[in-house]
């Protein structure tokens, strides 16, 4: 038995305050007990760090631990309290568990790697033959523990975007790392006063560091990032602007379809994705087709062309280039008397300033948007969620890159 209780201590890894009592297998419930008892002597303060003596034992407490053998392996010990005389009684700790902890270290790890992988946090805690709470208790503290050693020295480039939350007209906001592409803060709420908390997570020697922030053209967005960096430069997301174009194409397209119609020509019927299309990536098979349509006198292709010479604009770095660029642009979306376009080139316009400082820093939302469908995946396969705080832990678990294990 000493030599079992010896080869326990060493799979433990059990320092030399420590020592294994005795084992109990219970092998019809498939169950292995192994009783630790402390050897005695000074201890250190949890507190302070302190030496002191011994008061006495705390009661008995268990923790769950890797299964051995594929039975369900459960440590047991009383642990020592400290006297200390500047602290008072405090409970030291222990070597293989973390402080308040059910279970041990080497199982949380080994938690946290299935879940990972299991990205449906039922059945990670089916495999690992847990409740749901309890899964979820390991999943926060190791949130936790990743939020505190995180550093954030290095971000200078931030996106500020919003996610759906409940149904309806309820979203989160997300602050993400662009150089890392990774999820810094989610707050609930899509208002200048949630930008703030998102601002507020990174402190105030930290947001002066931030060079520029990608967002789109949400103004109570704006509104946060002026009062809480305001040096830094805001630039509106290119892919936003070229979904407003694209919508304004559409929307030339189908007013055009339906005129067509009524006069019994279908040239524009069945189109609508090819106006879509950037030209570079029109399929093969279509280009001929395309190409015809762009010969007709048609006010979408008009439009189309508006739309694909917008592209040039981002080519720039200078802001000189750029500006010069957009009031060309501008002159000729104002005179091609299609109103969708007029209005999208008016709205631009108003907008150019924070797009012009897309030449100095080529930030886009694209690691935002990329986080988003990620966050997408982790409420699909959670069937959304009821509680905010359980969608924020959620979401820094999967997509936080956070240092998770104890």
């Amino acid at each position: 038995m000493n030599e079992l209780n010896t080869h326990y201590a060493l799979l433990l890894g059990l320092n030399e305050s420590w020592e294994v009592a005795d084992v109990m297998v219970d092998p019809k419930g498939q169950r292995v007990e192994i009783q630790l008892s402390h050897r005695g002597g000074k201890l250190v303060c949890p507190a302070c760090q302190g030496t002191c003596p011994q008061a006495d034992l705390a009661p008995e407490r268990t923790w769950r631990h890797l299964d051995l053998m594929q039975f369900e392996t459960i440590l047991r010990a009383r642990v020592p309290r400290s006297e200390c005389k500047s602290c008072g009684i405090k409970t030291t700790t222990v070597p293989w568990a973390g402080k308040h902890s059910r279970f041990t270290l080497l199982f949380e790890a080994f938690a946290i790697k299935v879940i990972q992988a299991c990205r449906s946090l039922k059945q990670g805690a089916s495999l690992l033959k847990l409740d749901w709470d309890t899964a979820h208790s390991i999943m926060e503290r190791a949130v936790q523990r990743g939020l505190i050693r995180r550093s954030l020295e290095d971000v200078k480039y931030v996106g500020v975007d919003e996610k759906s939350f409940l149904k309806g007209q309820n979203y989160v906001s997300i602050l993400t790392d662009l150089d890392q592409s990774r999820v810094l803060e989610v707050v609930p709420g899509r208002n200048e006063e949630s930008a703030v908390e998102l601002w507020k997570s990174l402190g105030e020697s930290q947001r002066k560091q931030v060079k520029a922030v990608a967002m789109d053209m949400w103004q109570p967005f704006v509104q946060a990032t002026e009062r809480m960096v305001p040096k830094a430069d805001i630039v509106f997301d290119k892919f936003h602007v070229s979904k407003h174009l694209n919508e304004a194409v559409d929307t030339v397209r189908r007013q055009e379809n339906k005129r067509l119609l009524q006069a019994d020509d279908e040239t524009l019927k069945g189109t609508r994705q090819l106006w879509l299309y950037a030209a570079r990536n029109l399929p093969e098979p279509k280009r001929d087709e395309f190409e015809s349509l762009k010969q007709a006198d048609l006010k979408t292709a008009k439009a189309w062309a508006l739309k694909e010479n917008f592209r040039i604009f981002w080519t720039y770095h200078h802001t000189y280039g750029a500006r010069q660029f957009f009031h060309k642009w501008f002159a000729w979306a104002t005179r091609c008397q299609l109103p969708p376009m007029v209005k999208t080139a008016q709205m631009i316009q108003r907008h150019l300033e924070n797009l012009l400082t897309y030449c100095r820093h080529k930030i886009t939302n694209a690691q935002s948007e990329g986080i988003n469908s990620q966050v997408q995946a982790i409420k699909s396969a959670a069937r959304g969620f009821r509680q905010f705080a359980n969608y924020r832990v959620r979401i820094l678990f999967y997509c936080g890159k956070l240092d998770l294990y104890p």
